[in-house]
């Protein structure tokens, strides 16, 4: 049976996400960032008010996933918080400078994981050799790995998102990556059998006073009057697709 995780940037998106059919939340912060690791605020009304499994992902700062320690120190205190939450999982990637999976701290990670599910989150796109992460990740235990098939989308990636589902059922391939309703029955149809989409919209704020002259971003381009949301129309039409391929 397939599987809809829908990434979400606050926890009424994640209700929504719930209400609307999802099976999983990422959980995240920081849209333009790619997701960066919500504030204990979040993570902890995400506990009371969710009740789907929500994978918090783990990731102190956007760019690269090459760390300094004093990251990584902050990655593993960020995982321990999320473990004794009780949060299911958890979503992280490390690389080394080579572009390869950082095996030692990934190792460090695991341990400090315990028991949760570990998915490998789009670091993955970002690896010298996909094959050669993938066992890995395989050997390390990880749960998941969420990938584009290191494509701008997802769509692009199928061919690698093929070969790497027929070498082995764990870890399992999530798609991720401009996967929404009108794409979704080429992975089904791939055989793959976990989908990842942010089902998302920009949502005008609700601020009547705005100040023309001074901007908050450092980019001169950004609407800081919007805001990302979860479309939750979008994720029922995506669950009512995955539901008829089940």
């Amino acid at each position: 049976m397939a599987l809809l995780e829908v990434c979400c940037y606050s926890m009424e998106c994640a209700r929504e996400a719930q209400q609307n059919g999802a099976d999983r939340i990422e959980l995240c912060a920081a849209p333009l960032e790619g997701g960066l690791t919500p504030s204990i605020g979040v993570l902890k009304s995400a506990r009371q008010q969710v009740s789907i499994p929500v994978h918090p992902i783990i990731r102190p700062r956007g760019g690269d996933f090459c760390y300094t320690d004093g990251e990584f120190a902050a990655m593993l205190d960020d995982v321990y918080t999320v473990r004794d939450l009780g949060f299911p999982g958890l979503v992280i990637g490390i690389l080394d400078a080579n572009g390869k999976v950082d095996m030692p701290r990934m190792r460090q990670i695991m341990a400090a994981a315990g028991s949760l599910a570990v998915t490998f989150h789009r670091a993955f796109d970002m690896c010298a050799d996909p094959l050669q992460a993938f066992d890995n990740l395989a050997e390390l235990g990880v749960a998941r790995i969420l990938t584009s098939g290191q494509q701008q989308t997802a769509e692009k990636g199928l061919s690698l998102l093929r070969e790497l589902i027929s070498r082995r059922d764990v870890p399992i391939i999530m798609a991720g990556a401009g996967v929404r309703a009108n794409n979704l029955a080429l992975f089904l149809d791939a055989g793959i059998k976990e989908l990842h989409s942010s089902a998302g919209q920009w949502v005008p704020s609700v601020m009547q006073y705005r100040n023309p002259g001074l901007s908050m971003s450092t980019d001169p381009t950004a609407d800081e009057y919007s805001r990302y949301a979860v479309n939750g129309a979008s994720v029922a039409e995506m669950k009512a697709i995955v539901n008829r391929y089940s």
